[in-house]
């Protein structure tokens, strides 16, 4: 038999097959829907669908029943609209104005005899009442009359959905619960769940005939306007939500937050310094957070005092040092029995200090002479210097035991004195004398030539590095601030920057737990971030820095003016996306394309940001946002103003007092 005549035999079979009698009549028995659509909604239940697929869910569809007297924009069904897993339809009908002025006429009169009725029954209550209402609808008819109003009739219907009845039963009366407390009343779509849950479908075809009638202005309170509520439950207020005029509580260690880091931009004089000494002060005193500023400009030295915190000036002639080489433990989670434990890293120390040495080669005028065998050699000595020491991977290694003595709280213990860069140096002098490798004697007659500035033995003028470290940090301490604003600008003050930072990060950060319920809530705050930029080392830390700080319960703040700068550099832009906080206050005209580019601002926030007066700004949280006006309190800008001209204006108001 052929291909073709087996085909056309096995096709009259089917055919046969499905005019068989007991076929047939299955056939009859199943509705139209039934065969277009045999699984799908289960419309058979009174009160509620099943809508079957791989995972069954349940929908109850409701309407609105009652309406409050008074509406609030726009609050009216605010709860509704936001309630999880919730679509709601509105359906809305303007009244032709013959219409309505007739039917208000009506009402009138209702109203009028119904009130006479209740004054000749001695009702004072239901008369006065009843008046009102009368009044109320003659003003609105001459308002339509006048067309300065109009009347609508409007049907609004919602779906909940839900994984289990018990669920959907549940979310039921949370709803109805919700809805009660602003006068709204909702009923289930008792016996017409089908046709209620296709009116809520986009189809513009309501099948559900429960209108109310509003108003112009009542009608507008039924749109879902809403705005981005930012900020959080707890906190300290920032400032005040202008779309909203509802004040924003922010709290930078919220566990919302997928990161605490944040950053602030800002053209000059926009408020950048005074946002970040308000929250400085506030979350100090309210939460306990402990703040540490690199302060590029001299402008946190106020609030250290006003703290009672600490101020720490670093320039040429002043007696503070600052040693690079200082190592300190840290407290990590243990993996298996997941208490914290001490250890001591020596080789990502050995790491961070050839960065920072590295820098110092480089000079102000970044050097391409400094290469991977400059690198070498200086990362060689550092681990050396640390051997000499006797500095290994164990803690103890630190301590140099001597009887008797006491000291950080351990009997019989005292810290061992760290190497310096001038140690380091001498060690690279010795290397060079020895050395027979003509391939590195360029670089170690280059170290030594260009390092000697940082040497205290030879009265180098950056030699504030160089020595055992004058001060610590103090745990506890609210707000530390560390003033480099007396350095030389274009080198010496990004130096200091980096530097500060890895020291800061080594004795103020690592100290804390990897256990953030134990550990305390820190800020660094980094003032005029864009000198940092030229600088690959730096930059590198930064990220690090930033990617690093939430597993120790740290928050790294970044001050910038200059965001094309970063904009620029795409190893700079990893701080960017390490941060969910970002604050944008007055921009220049110049570097708002780039904002808005990296961003993905609207054209609308853009335009905002470039004419926003002083203490206006964006404000982004994750993925919401806000504008955001920031006001410290007549008290805190006696310690936040950096207005010079207001400074010294407040302090002759001050002495004409006495």
């Amino acid at each position: 038999m052929s291909k073709k005549k087996q085909r056309e035999k096995e096709q009259q079979k089917q055919i046969n097959d499905y005019t068989k009698p007991d076929n047939f009549k299955i056939l009859k028995k199943k509705t139209i829907k039934e065969l277009i659509a045999p699984s799908g909604i289960d419309a058979t239940n009174i009160d509620h669908l099943e809508i079957i697929s791989n995972v069954t869910r349940y929908a109850r569809s409701f309407f609105v029943s009652a309406l409050p007297r008074m509406c609030t924009f726009p609050e009216l069904f605010r709860d509704m609209y936001l309630f999880g897993d919730i679509n709601t339809s509105i359906y809305i009908n303007p009244i032709a104005e013959s219409s309505s002025q007739n039917e208000l006429n009506r009402v009138i009169n209702e109203l009028e005899t119904e009130r006479i009725v209740a004054a000749d029954r001695g009702n004072i209550n239901r008369e006065s009442t009843l008046g009102q209402k009368r009044l109320e609808a003659e003003q609105l008819r001459d308002e339509i009359a006048a067309g300065y109003n109009k009347l609508y009739e409007a049907s609004i219907i919602s779906t909940l959905f839900a994984y289990s009845l018990e669920d959907l039963n549940r979310y039921t009366k949370l709803l109805a619960t919700e809805m009660s407390k602003s006068l709204v009343g909702i009923k289930s779509a008792w016996g017409m769940q089908e046709e209620a849950f296709k009116s809520n479908l986009p189809l513009m075809e309501n099948k559900i005939s429960k209108t109310h009638t509003f108003d112009r202005r009542s009608m507008g309170t039924v749109f879902p306007f809403t705005t981005s509520e930012v900020g959080h439950s707890t906190g300290v207020p920032l400032g005040i939500n202008k779309q909203t005029g509802v004040p924003i509580l922010f709290d930078n260690f919220h566990n919302s937050l997928t990161n605490y880091n944040m950053v602030i931009f800002a053209k000059s004089g926009a408020g950048k310094s005074v946002t970040m000494k308000t929250l400085i002060s506030r979350s100090a005193v309210l939460m306990g957070v402990q703040s540490l500023a690199l302060d590029a400009e001299g402008e946190y030295s106020i609030v250290a005092e006003s703290l009672g915190g600490i101020n720490v000036v670093i320039s040429p002639t002043s007696q503070t040092v600052i040693n690079i080489f200082d190592i300190e433990t840290e407290i990590i989670k243990d993996e298996i029995t997941g208490r914290d434990r001490v250890v001591l890293n020596v080789e990502n120390k050995v790491e961070d200090v050839t960065q920072a040495l590295l820098t110092m080669a480089r000079g102000s005028t970044r050097s391409d002479e400094v290469n991977e065998l400059t690198k070498q050699i200086i990362a060689e000595s550092v681990a050396e210097e640390y051997a000499a020491h006797g500095i290994t991977n164990d803690p103890n290694s630190l301590f140099a035991t001597q009887t008797g003595e006491i000291q950080n709280n351990m009997i019989g213990r005292r810290k061992k004195a760290m190497p310096t860069i001038g140690s380091w140096y001498r060690r690279i002098q010795g290397k060079a004398m020895e050395n027979t490798n003509a391939d590195y004697s360029f670089h170690y007659s280059y170290l030594l030539k260009v390092m000697k500035q940082y040497i205290r033995e030879y009265d180098g003028q950056m030699a504030y590095f160089d020595g055992q470290s004058t001060f610590d940090l103090l745990e506890g301490s609210l707000f530390i601030n560390l003033d480099i604003s007396q350095l030389e600008e274009k080198f010496a003050r990004p130096l200091a920057q980096q530097i500060l930072l890895e020291w800061i990060w080594e004795k103020y950060v690592k100290k804390n737990s990897e256990d953030r319920t134990k550990a305390a809530k820190k800020r660094v705050l980094v003032d005029e971030a864009w000198m940092l930029l030229p600088y690959p080392e730096a930059v590198d830390f930064l990220n690090t820095m930033a990617r690093r700080a939430r597993k120790r319960n740290v928050s790294l703040a970044i001050i910038s003016q200059r965001f094309q700068d970063f904009y620029e550099k795409p190893e700079a832009q990893a701080v960017l996306t390490s941060s969910d906080t970002k604050l944008f206050l007055a921009q220049d005209k110049s570097e708002i394309q780039y904002l808005k580019e990296v961003f993905k601002l609207s054209e609308g926030e853009a335009n905002f940001l470039v004419t926003c007066l002083k203490g206006e700004g964006l404000l982004k949280v994750g993925a919401d946002s806000a504008i955001i006006q920031i006001n410290p309190t007549r008290k805190e800008f006696e310690f936040v103003e950096t207005n010079l001209n207001k400074i010294v204006q407040k302090g002759r108001k001050q002495y004409a007092n006495y």
